[in-house]
């Protein structure tokens, strides 16, 4: 077949146009997975530490246990969850300031979280003091609440330490330096164990050794990540000492912490209330144990789409700062085929493993059987879950997550709850029923998100995100 001559150029185009969005494709590809997999190491790594955490406290008895697991589960309700969502709103404004070049605005909007957090810790702290005195008011044994309030005494000063973690974590992380973190969690871990141990059993501090074993290592996070941002070279061109501008307009940081604390803590707390609402089932025991054992399976498998989602925020963000939607958007799309792969993998193992999850965490053989009824719902819920962490990623990373915010709201207190209580308690499907309502409060989730994220108008989230960026600098220019 013969082309005339203004043919051939056209043909040449479309095929350089295909190589070049190929060639695109891999490269946010390559930098997606340079993000992700370090993300997802230093999370495994913080759960491991956390787990160690539970089964050296789990060595101590029964009570010890049960006082431990509550200060935990009260503690990232009312305190770790509000400081780490707070902080992801320096996932927006850093990394769109990062890809609009403007790298003395990092360390500005750094301080300003920092100073944030550390206020927001001081009533938070004050609030754990009373956790011996509120866990009879709701029919905890006074034995129990005991242990809770001890150990989470020990954890208050932590608390300090992880709001600044957070905020280095941040800094870091919208730069892509994701190696420090790994590092650094490598070295806490590893003071972690011996340290923790010594704490427990050689000094018999007990739980309240486990809790001061975390508050430490709290610190020597945020150490190490503080000593490494003022001496590498690679925070050089980002790294700027605090001045009086820290202290002003905090409103517009808060403007992005505080949706993204609201987005971050209205998923977490609807986990820790099908857990609560356990507890009222008949048989709790048998219900609270197979539900704990399902979310710890979730929250584990978590780690992969949260490594990608981290990873998306990060590119979205930066290609929005440099004014590229384009390039946004291709981020987007290869993360969601990446996470497609992965949900799909994942949850089609744990499948065919449905009848050893259980054995990995009980003897019990009620136990196991009922965990293994579990799993094929639990299967399905991998995959909405996949599918939100990155989602949410790119939520965090085009600054929206005011809309994430009212997704999970809707999802989970008006969807999801609604539909636990009605198959656990009306149709009496029990811990099964609240597993369908974690089914459709995630359902619901991804479908918004995706809607929101499919009608996104990229161009107009590039000029928002150059608006954010400069609105300080336009009166002193």
């Amino acid at each position: 077949m013969m082309y005339s001559p203004s043919e051939v150029p056209l043909l040449l185009t479309r095929g350089d146009e295909k190589r070049r969005w190929w060639r695109d494709v891999v490269e946010e590809s390559g930098r997606l997975v340079a993000l992700a997999l370090p993300m997802i190491a230093v999370a495994l790594l913080q759960l491991v530490m956390q787990l160690i955490s539970t089964v050296m406290v789990g060595h101590l008895g029964e009570v010890a246990l049960a006082g431990a697991a509550m200060a935990n589960s009260l503690t990232i309700v009312s305190g770790f969850s509000i400081i780490a969502g707070l902080a992801c709103g320096l996932e927006t404004i850093c990394g769109q300031a990062y890809g609009a070049e403007q790298y003395d605005q990092l360390s500005l909007y750094t301080y300003r979280s920092m100073i944030v957090l550390l206020f927001m810790s001081v009533p938070i702290a004050i609030l754990w003091l009373f956790i011996p005195e509120f866990l009879p008011l709701i029919g905890q044994e006074p034995q129990i609440a005991n242990e809770a309030g001890k150990y989470a005494l020990w954890l208050i000063p932590g608390l300090f330490a992880f709001s600044l973690s957070q905020c280095f974590s941040k800094f870091l992380q919208c730069q892509s330096l994701i190696f420090p973190m790994v590092l650094t969690s490598l070295i806490t871990l590893s003071v972690f164990i011996p340290l923790c141990w010594v704490m427990v059993y050689k000094v018999g501090m007990g739980t309240t050794g486990a809790a001061l074993s975390v508050t430490i290592c709290d610190w020597v996070e945020a150490i190490v990540l503080g000593l490494y941002i003022k001496f590498s070279p690679s925070c050089e061109k980002t790294r700027a000492p605090i001045s009086s501008e820290a202290f002003r307009s905090i409103g517009s940081l808060m403007r992005l912490g505080i949706p993204s604390a609201f987005m971050l803590c209205l998923e977490w707390w609807s986990y820790e209330l099908i857990v609560l609402l356990s507890g009222i089932l008949p048989n709790p025991a048998l219900e609270t144990s197979v539900l704990s054992i399902c979310i710890s399976t979730l929250l584990l498998l978590y780690n992969i789409p949260y490594g990608l989602g981290a990873a998306a925020s990060v590119r979205v963000s930066n290609e929005l700062g440099a004014g590229n939607p384009k390039g946004a958007c291709l981020v987007v799309g290869v993360a969601l085929s990446f996470v497609a792969c992965s949900a799909v993998l994942v949850s089609t193992t744990l499948l065919a493993l449905r009848h050893f999850i259980g054995i990995a965490f009980s003897k019990e053989e009620e136990v196991i059987n009922y965990v293994t009824r579990m799993v094929p719902l639990i299967s399905i819920t991998v995959i909405t879950d996949s599918f939100q962490g990155v989602l949410s990623g790119v939520a965090r990373g085009g600054g929206w997550q005011h809309l994430g915010a009212y997704v999970n709201l809707g999802a989970f207190y008006l969807v999801g709850i609604p539909v636990a209580l009605y198959f656990g308690f009306a149709v009496q499907l029990r811990g099964m029923g609240f597993v369908f309502g974690m089914i459709a409060g995630g359902a619901t989730q991804v479908i918004l998100l995706v809607v929101i994220t499919a009608t996104t108008k990229w161009d107009k989230m590039a000029d928002k995100a150059k608006e954010r960026v400069f609105e300080e600098r336009l009166p002193t220019q």
